[in-house]
């Protein structure tokens, strides 16, 4: 704290300084005028050789010595002519403003009640100099005024932060005097006892400064108006308090003291908070409180503007219609048009490949980034999640038959991803609240108390979407059980003890909105009183029977505890739970129950349990993967694993999971990784087992090591793309689509990254803190490939087989004898021209074999799953050869692959990656489908390409002839017609499913890695053999028209641009945005044109190389601006015909409309490039492309149809592309997703700052360069300014000083000010350069 006394002279006095202090009292005593003194002192320091002048730091101490004299010092006579000095030598510039001020501060606000006058000429002096420090910084004994404040006010000690720099100290010292006058007003007010350190942060009273109670000498008793004076002088502090709020250059300071110090300045904004709200001079007066409420509410800017005002300066005008607004719901190229990323990613997430990632970070981390850029409110994004959520769900009402993901995916993604991701945003938000405590801004902790106000209120708004809340077919039950439950609360019935299980809820018509409203409930997110909203309940509840009935069922008998007999399982199944315990019951049952009951809950679990109990499914997903994975040693090649005990119901969760719609639902949740892991062990443990290892359900069915372990086999290898051919990962590299590279060792990396990252074990959500841990002790450790050496074999054999063509085998080996036996049994009945199976097998790449024969062909080995498994390439290899040459017939090839597939499921597995590695080799000759020897298509060709030219006629590609020529069948490699050939031989059961979905996207990719029209044929041919697959194989065939054409590609892009933005005139819908990129969904049957966005998004995992899908993006999205900008009127014309009779002409938008569009059309551009390529690609959009591009001649207005224009919206453009693709990558926050955001963000910032240097020179339009620079780095500092924090300060210094040569000054300094602690200095320099003080 400050001294308790004047600190003697900060050095020997000069002899002017002695002198200007004898002649100041003799000036005083005889009342001379106040500029004679500034004159005769200005002209003693002109004469003087003292470098303290002007602003003067000693003159500064003599006239706080004159203005507060030692008790008996003087009258008052004297006193008054010293503050008339005072303010002569501040106004001539003679003495330090500051330094006065600050020794003043210190001595008269302790004593401001028993010498009002003079706290009130402090006040006075305070306001016409308390902060013109331009010109003082320049004074050259700056340093020295610097370094005495801060021993009297202690700024650096009390702040933490050196105040050795000028910008630093004016900072501290700004804050440092608001503060004070703040402490004084709620001292004078008795309020300082209701703040946390109950006394100011400087002194208020005398008790303070004990020792200077005698400094000043006490007023007259008889002075009756002292405590008039004092009430005056808490309004005028009160009034200086809101002048200096007012005041641009204070609040800019202050703006970096709220970037910088945050721990300060939450303390600062609590005392300014405790004002603003308690004080009965500020509430009954006039002054205005809007200043007060915007500091506390971080509503000023580094401008002393409100946030609004710096949004148009930061960009321009951008039509804003919320949401929720009637304006904001129509579907173009409008406000609602903004939140396309969030459905292109929702319908991408649909896709039949699985990733690795968690969507629930994803989709709060995009919902957060969209928040920001389009500056909406929080209702407003979380109106546009669950909009986008809905259309998903609406987009399949009538799905259609394949093994692709269907309803049940769609709605967990409605019902379970997307309320956690709103409990993630909104958890996140309440930590960072608590964690800061007073350091946390009074705005983010009003924004965060109102996320759960704001999630309400997109609710009650969502209702008036009637037609996305109609429920599909199969989810009406569960509508209205959730309106009825609703119903039922609210008149007062319980639902707590099995009753709505037996509830008619016909009654009571409910929506989607129910369900989801359930499901926030469930979370926590809302509470009951949504259920008394305006309309919720179409109809009273009393119309409900209240007649229990005599039995309770289902869930409530088994909850009463009930055994678990077949026909309760059965009817368990189907339905799915209705409370956690129910789940968590079973999941005890599981474990700790009899091998029956076990067997039984476990099927019950993978029921509908796990399918649709969306209220809870983040818990019952995780309580599945802990099934799978029991406490064991790491060690897993044991015999003797607890693995083996629990057989049977390890297979009837590895049955139940393995429908096509139940791993994406791990997906959404983030455990692949952890899944894969469990698989790997069983996969390990049961593929050392002989066959004879087996159990006998209660069911009577029999099951064997190897059921088990081909279940858990197949459902691993899906999880890692493993149906992706081999041409991804040969040739394409950093190229490769998004997610194709997931291999073993990349799944297991991210497991263990997931246990061993304490920031994933600190973060629980708020619907996991009950839940047991997926992880045991045992697995707490780091797993790695070499903890399963069989796996681990095969892999290595595996990548061999990809990689080139099978060596031969010596005679006598087991794996010879395996693959010798093997045949024998496969092709027993094949007997072509007296050819032998001993000839057969010599006919493969093995050599030459006279081996034993086995007797008995009708017994297949009793061998372990592994040891086949390493004989099949072999054995397959061994049958394609002879087929080749003619000592095999087709179908005895395609029987004796089925036969060794039923003997061993897993095999399956081993025959995809044989022939997708022979695919691509292309050693193999044609196939001729002609119906003799390979099934024909023929009869269903001429049908698929008509479809086909349907399905891609909004995109305006040309589709190629399926058959040219005499030839009306076509021809397929030989390894593809066997495959397919092979898949037909299953039957579509149950029981051929889970194989089939492994068998049937692995045909689809390898068709569609084939060259035209192989994909087309399979489609032919399945359709003749399942009709009701034809919707779904005729879909994909025409996906492949776009995999062996780029410049198909290319239009398909342009098709998605110019839908989205209402141009086009193919498109499914004419109204541009959402229904136009994605339309409503594929109709079965129909065969309309499907959206383009949903073909894109279908067909970019094959293109063979993403790399090049930037520069298209970037290319086609400069072209839909120049199509904008021959549309837009300029602005200025734009105003002058608003205000004519007749207006704007049809065809023609205004320039603000205009940058709507562009903003779209970046956003959409942004999206295509983070999906298609991920982060790589963004990467390389940002740090070579678009150098490169402004490096180059862009003529854009090629014809002058623009007028120009087109440059400035298409720098724009730009600059949204490259900070949309950014944060769709990196996320917003101050933790980034990648650690490449620092490196690439100093690379481009570096070049931004070379060209502004002029040490680049640009090929592009100057206009078009100044918009994007302006633009993207407004962006920046606005919606993501932890990426300016990752930048080297001295490449923010060289962009500043730019764009002041541009006249940019706000921006230079917002740019400065979001650089952190390190840039303060510089910031608060550049903002009193630029300012008129």
């Amino acid at each position: 704290m400050a001294a308790s006394a004047l600190p003697p002279p900060s050095s020997s006095p000069s002899p002017w300084l002695e002198w200007a202090a004898e002649y100041t009292k003799a000036a005083q005593a005889e009342s001379r005028p106040p500029p004679e003194w500034a004159a005769r002192v200005a002209a003693a320091a002109a004469a003087g050789d003292s470098g303290d002048v002007p602003w003067s730091a000693g003159l500064a101490e003599v006239l706080a010595r004159a203005l507060l004299p030692a008790p008996g010092g003087g009258g008052s006579a004297a006193a008054a002519a010293a503050w008339k000095y005072a303010e002569a030598a501040l106004a001539a510039r003679l003495a330090s403003p500051a330094l006065l001020l600050a020794l003043l501060s210190t001595r008269v606000i302790p004593h401001r009640f028993s010498r009002p006058m003079e706290y009130r000429l402090y006040l006075e002096l305070l306001k016409r100099h308390g902060f013109s420090f331009h010109y003082q910084m320049k004074a050259a004994n700056f340093t020295k005024i610097m370094d005495l404040i801060d021993g009297n006010l202690s700024l650096s000690k009390i702040f933490g932060i050196s105040t050795c720099q000028p910008g630093v100290f004016v900072v501290h010292f700004v804050l440092c005097i608001l503060w004070q006058l703040v402490d004084v007003v709620l001292d004078d007010e008795g309020m300082l006892e209701l703040t946390p350190e109950k006394k100011g942060k400087w002194p208020t009273r005398p008790e303070d400064l004990s020792t200077f109670e005698g400094t000043f000498t006490e007023q007259r008793a008889e002075n009756l108006n002292i405590e008039k004076l004092q009430k005056m002088n808490t309004v005028k502090t009160v009034e200086l308090i809101e002048h200096m709020l007012r005041d641009k250059v204070v609040t800019r300071i202050l703006s970096l003291a709220r970037e910088n110090m945050q721990s300060h300045w939450g303390a600062f904004t609590n005392q300014l908070h405790l004002l603003a709200t308690n004080s009965s001079i500020l509430q009954n007066s006039a002054i205005c409180l809007e200043p007060f409420q915007q500091l506390v509410l971080g509503d000023c800017n580094v401008y002393g503007e409100t946030k609004h005002n710096m949004r148009k300066r930061f960009h321009p005008i951008v039509a804003s219609n919320p949401l929720s607004s009637p304006y904001g719901r129509c579907l173009g190229a409008s406000y609602s048009a903004l939140w396309i990323p969030i459905d292109m990613y929702l319908e991408d997430c649909l896709d039949h490949s699985i990733a690795a990632t968690n969507s629930i970070e994803i989709l709060s981390g995009l919902v957060k980034t969209l928040q920001a850029v389009n500056r909406s409110t929080w209702h407003d994004a979380f109106l546009a999640l669950w909009v986008a959520s809905l259309r998903l769900v609406q987009r399949e009402r009538e799905p259609i038959e394949g093994p692709v993901p269907h309803l049940d995916t769609r709605l967990c993604i409605l019902l379970s991803i997307t309320p956690l991701a709103i409990a993630d945003i909104i958890e996140e938000a309440d930590s960072l609240c608590n964690d800061t405590g007073l350091s946390s801004h009074i705005k983010e902790k009003k924004e965060i108390g109102n996320l759960h106000n704001e999630l309400m209120l997109s609710l009650q708004i969502l209702g008036d979407y009637e037609s996305l809340l109609v429920p599909p077919p199969c989810v009406i039950p569960a509508a209205n059980q959730a309106a009825t439950r609703a119903a039922m609360f609210i008149s007062g019935i319980g639902i707590n003890n099995g009753y709505m299980e037996n509830v008619n809820g016909t009654n009571y018509s409910g929506n989607m909105r129910h369900l989801i409203v359930e499901s926030c409930i469930s979370r926590k997110l809302l509470d009951t009183s949504a259920y008394y909203w305006p309309g919720y309940i179409s109809n009273h509840a009393n119309s409900m029977s209240h007649t229990l009935p005599s039995q309770l069922a289902g869930w409530s008998s088994f909850m009463k505890g009930d055994p678990l007999t077949q026909s309760l399982v059965n009817r368990l199944i189907s339905t799915p739970a209705s409370s956690l315990a129910e789940v968590e019951k079973l999941f005890e049952v599981s474990v700790n129950g009899s091998e029956d009951d076990s067997v039984s809950a476990a099927t019950v679990l993978c029921g509908a349990t796990l399918l649709r109990g969306w209220n809870f499914q983040e818990r019952t997903v995780r309580l599945v993967v802990k099934l799978l994975s029991p406490s064991d040693p790491i060690d897993y090649s044991g015999r003797g694993s607890q693995l083996i005990k629990l057989g049977p119901m390890l297979n009837v969760i590895l049955s139940g999971i393995s429908a096509v719609d139940y791993a994406p639902i791990f997906s959404f949740h983030g455990l692949i990784p952890e899944l894969a892991a469990a698989l790997m062990a069983i996969c390990e443990v049961f593929g050392c087992l002989s066959p004879s290892v087996s159990w006998t359900l209660r069911t009577g069915e029999e099951i064997s090591a190897h059921t088990v372990f081909s279940n858990a086999f197949i459902l691993l290898l899906r999880l890692w793309k493993f149906n992706h051919p081999p041409l991804e990962y040969c040739i394409m590299g950093d190229g490769a689509p998004v997610g194709s590279q997931l291999t073993p060792e990349y799944l297991l990396l991210l497991r263990n990254s997931q246990v061993l990252s304490s920031s994933s074990l600190a973060k629980q959500r708020n619907g996991q803190r009950q839940l047991v841990p997926t992880t045991n002790p045992s697995s707490e450790h780091p797993i790695f490939m070499d903890s399963f050496p069989k796996l681990k074999l095969w892999y290595r054999q595996h990548q061999a087989c990809l990689a080139s063509t099978l060596s031969g085998l010596a005679h006598g080996t087991p794996v010879r004898n395996n693959v010798d036996s093997l045949l024998t049994l496969m092709f027993r009945k094949a007997n072509k021209g007296g050819t032998s199976i001993g000839s057969l097998s010599g006919s493969s790449s093995i050599s030459n074999s006279s081996g034993p024969v086995v007797d008995d062909s009708h017994i297949w080995p009793q061998l372990p799953a592994w040891e086949i498994l390493e004989a099949v390439p072999f054995v397959v290899d061994a049958a394609l050869t002879a087929c080749s040459h003619g000592r095999l017939f087709p179908r005895e090839l395609a029987t004796g692959l089925k036969d060794l597939a039923d003997f061993l499921p897993a095999s399956l597995a081993t025959i995809v990656s044989y022939f997708s590695a022979e695919v691509t080799r292309g050693v193999w000759k044609p196939a001729s489908m002609n119906g003799s020897d390979w099934p024909s298509p023929s009869a269903n060709l001429s049908m698929v390409e008509e479809h086909i030219k349907k399905i891609v006629a909004a995109t305006g590609v040309d589709v190629p002839r399926l058959v040219t020529g005499a030839s009306s069948s076509g021809t397929l490699p030989l390894p593809l017609a066997a495959f397919v050939s092979l898949t037909i031989t299953y039957k579509l059961d149950k029981a051929s499913e889970r194989f089939l979905n492994l068998a049937g996207p692995a045909l689809e990719n390898l068709a569609a890695s084939c060259p035209w029209p192989s994909m087309a044929i399979v489609a032919a041919l399945w359709t003749q053999k399942v009709k009701r697959w034809s919707d779904f194989l005729i879909f994909s065939a025409s996906r492949t028209v776009f995999h062996h054409n780029n410049d198909a590609v290319v239009q398909l892009l342009r098709s998605c641009f110019t839908a989205t933005l209402g141009m086009s005139s193919t498109s499914v819908c004419s109204c541009g945005g959402v229904a136009s990129l994605l339309g409503h969904g594929y109709c079965p049957g129909g065969f309309s044109p499907v959206a383009p966005g949903v073909l894109y998004l279908r067909i970019f995992r094959c293109i063979k190389d993403c790399s090049i899908l930037a520069d298209d993006i970037l290319s086609l999205l400069m072209l839909s601006v120049k199509d904008i900008a021959e549309t837009t009127v300029p602005q200025q014309r734009s105003d002058k015909l608003k205000k004519t009779k007749y207006g704007m002409r049809h065809g023609q938008v205004s320039f603000a409309t205009a940058m709507t569009q562009v903003k779209v059309a970046a956003s959409l551009g942004a999206t295509l490039v983070w999906l298609s390529g991920g982060i790589a690609l963004v990467q390389s959009l940002i740090q070579e492309m678009l150098p490169s591009w402004f490096l180059s001649v862009q003529n854009l207005n090629q014809g002058g149809a623009s007028g120009g224009m087109v440059y400035k919206l298409g720098g724009h453009a730009l600059a949204y592309l490259a900070v949309y693709s950014g944060m769709f990558a990196w996320g917003i926050d101050a933790t980034p997703v990648s650690r490449r955001r620092e490196r690439v963000m100093q690379s481009h910032l570096q070049f931004l700052a070379r060209a502004l240097d002029g040490k680049i020179s640009l090929g592009c339009d100057l206009s078009l360069w100044r918009a994007y620079v302006a633009g993207f780095l407004g962006l920046v500092v606005e919606c993501t300014p932890c990426w300016v924090q990752e930048v080297d300060l001295r490449v923010l210094k060289r962009l500043s000083s730019g764009l002041r040569q541009w006249g940019e000054d706000e921006l230079a300094v917002a740019l400065l000010r979001r650089a952190g602690p390190e840039a303060m200095a510089t910031a608060a320099e550049l903002i009193l350069g630029s300012s008129e003080w």
